[in-house]
């Protein structure tokens, strides 16, 4: 009877795995179905590198919104990554493990917050302090990218406290024995024995950045233009399939789909360079 049920239980857990992967080949089916045949009409290149979007008049290029998402997804990373890292090293290996208790469930908490919140404070509170101080509309790459920075920073100070928290601490204590410092122990030893883990929260904070919508349509702008700085609107292209869908009809639908496709690309493009950099690096 024992071992019916922990069959029974193995064939479900299978199942179950099994329907989670065929659903993400139907979504990415479907969208592969119903954009692919504007990217043949267009032609790639006239679609990937053509930076002209206008619907009405039968023009649908999407290099502007490519440029847009990787530029804002670059710039929260760089804000995100050594702001993650720092905290995560922090609250790993400076704090005492009462205070990290108390910390961690927090800093999750924060990944809880819609990210419409996100985008209220960014349009109240800091498209005016870029207008004022820096100048421009306010509403640009600069002010998505520190949004989607904070934004993707629970992600990887979780993640990264766990990797870091992994790490044995005989590792430690060997280095420290050996005469190095606490931080030649950290910066030598632990970051790189943990590298794995923090290479996947940054994976995961990536692609946190790259498919936001809601707080990136509140404080990019929107604008269909190659930005030329950082302080100039953008669209990017999950903000360009959200702001369009509701009333595009035709081949104007068929272009958002194609977009989605494009971005679907992209994602699994930058998945797969950040795991062979995984790879090489253990």
């Amino acid at each position: 009877m024992k071992k019916i049920t922990e069959v029974a239980v193995e064939k479900g857990l299978l199942l179950l795995a099994l329907s989670a992967i065929f659903m993400l080949v139907l979504i990415a089916v479907f969208i592969f179905v119903e954009g692919t045949p504007l990217i043949f009409k267009t032609g790639l290149r006239n679609f990937i590198l053509s930076a002209k979007w206008s619907p009405l008049e039968g023009q649908f290029g999407i290099l502007s919104m490519i440029l847009g998402s990787l530029l804002i997804t670059g710039g929260s990373l760089v804000l995100g990554i050594p702001l993650g890292l720092a905290c995560a090293i922090f609250l790993s290996e400076f704090v005492h493990n009462k205070i990290r208790a108390i910390l961690k469930p927090v800093i999750e908490l924060l990944a809880g917050i819609p990210s419409v919140v996100y985008g209220f404070i960014g349009v109240n509170v800091l498209v005016p302090l870029i207008r004022e101080y820096l100048g421009g509309p306010g509403l640009s790459v600069l002010a998505g990218s520190i949004i989607l920075g904070i934004m993707i920073l629970p992600t990887i100070i979780s993640i990264s406290i766990d990797a870091l928290q992994a790490v044995p601490r005989s590792y430690r204590e060997g280095s420290l024995a050996m005469g190095a410092t606490k931080w030649q122990t950290i910066h030598m030893v632990v970051l790189k024995a943990a590298r794995s883990g923090i290479v996947a929260s940054i994976i995961l904070g990536m692609g946190r950045a790259i498919g936001e919508t809601m707080a990136v349509i509140m404080v990019a702008g929107n604008a269909v233009k190659i930005p030329r700085s950082i302080l100039d609107p953008c669209r990017t292209l999950t903000t360009n399939i959200a702001l369009e869908m509701g009333f595009a009809t035709g081949t104007h639908r068929q272009a958002l789909f194609a977009t989605g496709v494009v971005l679907f690309i992209i994602i699994m493009i930058l998945n797969i360079i950040a795991r062979y950099i995984i790879r090489e690096q253990k």
